[in-house]
């Protein structure tokens, strides 16, 4: 096949899959209803303060998976109500910064700097619409940029990489996420080798289960979607009891501000914008495309250059629509970019991508990773076809977004004014019947819990949870191209050291450790200069 009949081949086992049901005699595919259903509640939930995208796939993902099965034509239904979720939680996340000045999500928190100030003007309708439009603009750059990077990096790694390679390319992401999430490089570290250590228990290639200490209970290791819900969620939830708890007198909400004036966003307005927002989308797609960094620091970084390059009478933080769009098109153009280190190495960057992984790991079929983009010629590679699949799924989003996304974004306002202790116990039981459901078994809801304690201990201690999560993920991978390097070598000790491009990759983890390691020190004694 060339790569426009996997092109083709992709975007028809989207238009053309199962049905779900028909309209004048015309079949409406399923992965298209999923992916609309998806977009629509991500919007619901991203203008949630309290919950976000990373709680809908949580929850969502067991259920899916027990409703589609676990054959290769649930992958692209249930990735790309993924997918949906991912890209409306984004949008909806600007609703209660911009009405209420409460952040949806936690990248929506710049744009409660100039959103909130022009709804208190009355200008609230041209601040959404604002957000709508860059928000959109972001998505589609990035989505652009991963359709047309992922591929050709993916190549370029199953070419040019080995075992021992891809060993120590994992190695560096793991050292890279560790070390850029939190504060602290060395529990971002503590974090990784915990995260592979639990994962280790149990499982392996070994013909006896490693780590049990001669118990039967943890013979078979801990289920993956349970330790990540575990971790992600349930700690956050128990987090949020305890703040739910603590703030219980003060947890007011502000009130609407009744818009007045010109609301509308007009095309030369727009013009006028798009110089912020086609730079905030380059901030953002770069870096979405590090794993770990997330979508907070590319809104900041976005708004910062937006703030340098503004000259208008308004001046940012007072309530202006270039604020809003370059705070908006740089947290939106991470959910395409972030899926580059997906797609291409197999590596999850955030909290979406790790969902994602999650979903191919259960259903089975699709490993995302450089043997995806295999362009056979004499035999269909049906990976390659999902992966077109997705990114067919992913412009449907965006086709969605700019067609219905802004009005639907304008409607769910009310939802801000849903109180956190009414959804908090609604998100916990959810979860605990998400988990079960998938496992038919009250192991994994003990292990469940077991998990939650640990992701409450974790942010209690500051203790980041991306490193462990990534880390729990891709400990079989690093075992697999460990011992396959270290059997290629002829059972080398030093295999990992045989190969210029493995020891740069393994004195990049090094150098990226120390590096971040001694900013953090500078930064303590610049605050401890300023106190």
């Amino acid at each position: 096949m060339s790569v426009l009949d996997y092109i083709w081949a992709g975007i028809m086992a989207v238009l053309a899959g199962p049905e779900a049901f028909s309209i004048f005699g015309i079949g409406i595919s399923i992965t298209i209803m999923m992916v609309t259903f998806g977009f629509l509640l991500g919007i619901v939930i991203g203008a949630t303060p309290g919950l976000g995208g990373a709680f809908v796939m949580a929850v969502s993902l067991p259920i899916l998976i027990s409703i589609f099965g676990y054959t290769p034509d649930a992958l692209l239904p249930v990735m790309g109500f993924l997918i949906g979720v991912m890209k409306g939680a984004t949008v909806g996340g600007a609703v209660p910064a911009i009405l209420f000045n409460t952040p949806g999500t936690p990248d929506a928190l710049m744009t409660t700097l100039d959103g909130y100030p022009m709804a208190k003007k009355g200008q609230a309708g041209k601040a959404l619409r604002t957000a709508h439009f860059a928000s959109a603009s972001g998505d589609t750059f990035s989505d652009l940029v991963l359709f047309t990077t992922a591929p050709f990096l993916a190549i370029l790694v199953e070419s040019y990489l080995g075992f021992a390679e891809k060993a120590a390319l994992i190695i560096l992401s793991l050292s890279f996420v560790a070390a850029v999430v939190g504060a602290s490089p060395m529990k971002g570290l503590i974090a990784a080798f915990f995260g592979i250590l639990l994962a280790s228990i149990g499982t392996g290639e070994d013909l006896y289960p490693r780590l049990t200490m001669g118990t039967d209970f943890l013979a078979n290791g801990f289920p993956l979607i349970t330790a990540v819900l575990g971790v992600l969620i349930m700690g956050e939830v128990i987090h949020s009891f305890e703040e739910i708890w603590r703030d219980r007198r003060s947890d007011r909400m502000a009130s609407e501000f009744k818009q007045s004036g010109d609301n509308g966003l007009s095309w030369r307005e727009r013009r006028a914008l798009l110089p912020y927002i086609s730079v905030s989308a380059v901030v953002g797609t770069v870096i979405g495309a590090l794993p770990g960094i997330g979508s907070t620091l590319a809104a900041t970084l976005g708004y910062a250059t937006g703030q340098k390059m503004h000259k208008g009478p308004v001046p940012f933080g007072e309530g202006t629509p270039e604020g809003v769009a370059a705070t908006e098109a740089a947290n939106s153009a991470v959910s395409g970019s972030n899926l580059i280190p997906v797609l291409s190495l197999g590596i999850p960057g955030n909290v979406s991508a790790v969902f994602l992984i999650l979903a191919a790991e259960s259903i089975g079929g699709f490993n995302p990773g450089p043997s995806v983009f295999r362009f056979t010629v004499n035999e269909v590679n049906p990976e390659l076809v999902i992966a077109f699949g997705l990114f067919t799924t992913m412009m449907i989003g965006n086709i969605l977004n700019w067609t219905i996304g802004g009005q639907f974004m304008r409607w769910v306002g009310v939802m801000a004014r849903v109180p956190k202790p009414v959804l908090m116990p609604m998100v916990f039981l959810l979860t605990i019947t998400a988990v079960y459901v998938q496992e038919t078994d009250m192991v994994a809801v003990y292990f469940l819990l077991i998990f939650g304690l640990l992701g409450y201990v974790m942010r209690k201690i500051k203790m980041p949870i991306l490193p462990f999560v990534i880390a729990f993920i891709l400990a079989g991978n690093l075992e697999t191209a460990m011992r396959q390097a270290f059997s290629v070598s002829d059972a080398d000790p030093l295999f990992l050291f045989r190969s210029g491009t493995s020891i740069v990759f393994l004195g990049l983890s090094v150098l990226v450790v120390i590096f971040f390691s001694r900013k953090q020190k500078q930064d303590v004694a610049m605050s401890s200069e300023v106190s």
